[in-house]
């Protein structure tokens, strides 16, 4: 019932980082050699930067959904043991 999220191990955590970044220099570094005009770099400097940001936005909404869904079923199962505990007593109907 008191069921724990497993942390990561450091190993995985450096590696996400450095994946993210790689794939950020990788991409802001290919923009930046493109051989077009400014604008167009800046355009789509511009499109990274959303992407990136709404790519942070999705995993945080995913996550926090669910986080909430893992605290009201805890909360309902607490219920339901609490009912057939007072239900299964005999001491409580006394």
């Amino acid at each position: 019932m008191s069921e724990r999220f497993k942390e990561h191990s450091q190993a995985w955590v450096t590696f996400s980082y450095a994946s993210f970044a790689g794939a950020c220099l990788f991409v802001g570094g290919g923009i930046f050699l493109m051989p077009v005009e400014f604008w167009i770099r800046a355009y789509l400097w511009i499109g990274m930067v959303l992407l990136v940001q709404s790519s942070i936005n999705v995993t945080k909404t995913l996550r926090d959904n669910y986080e909430g869904d893992r605290l009201i079923n805890r909360l309902e199962d607490a219920k339901t043991e609490k009912l057939i505990r007072d239900v299964s007593d005999p001491v409580a109907e006394g």
